[in-house]
């Protein structure tokens, strides 16, 4: 079932709500005619912004920016196509069990980012041991 909001962006809204049968088509061809140049730039520009404000001495402008970034499409789309599709250990199950995303829940991950990002606190650090290939956990420092 597609999210409701299409993750707060009207395009995606607008395109959920006309998907009829081939919907995981229209979900693979949305992903694919994501303007990846265009994003990365984008997040890097607000990156360096970051980086000026901090280097100026200017941390409430950098806080701010690092809020942005949050809450930007460009670094959402970024993190899940790095998470899914670029790091070394996208075939490695995470903490859920799951070893890949679909286009689909690709794009249910972006409006979960995209609805949690205004509210948005850390959560205290966790460890927990992810088995290599061979079924063994990593040791335990």
């Amino acid at each position: 079932m597609p999210p409701k909001t299409g993750g707060g962006y009207p395009e995606y809204t607008k395109l959920m709500e006309s998907m009829g049968r081939h919907m995981s088509n229209r979900y693979s061809d949305l992903w694919k005619s994501q303007k990846w140049k265009q994003l990365r730039r984008n997040l890097f520009r607000l990156q360096k912004r970051v980086y000026k404000a901090v280097r100026d001495g200017d941390l409430r402008k950098a806080r701010s920016l690092q809020k942005l970034i949050l809450k930007s499409r460009s670094a959402q789309l970024m993190a899940i196509r790095q998470v899914t599709q670029l790091n070394q250990g996208k075939k490695t199950a995470g903490v859920d069990g799951k070893k890949s995303l679909s286009y689909k829940e690709r794009f249910e991950v972006l409006g979960k980012l995209n609805d949690r990002a205004e509210n948005w606190t850390h959560q205290g650090l966790r460890e927990i041991p992810i088995p290599n290939k061979n079924g063994q956990k990593l040791p335990q420092e």
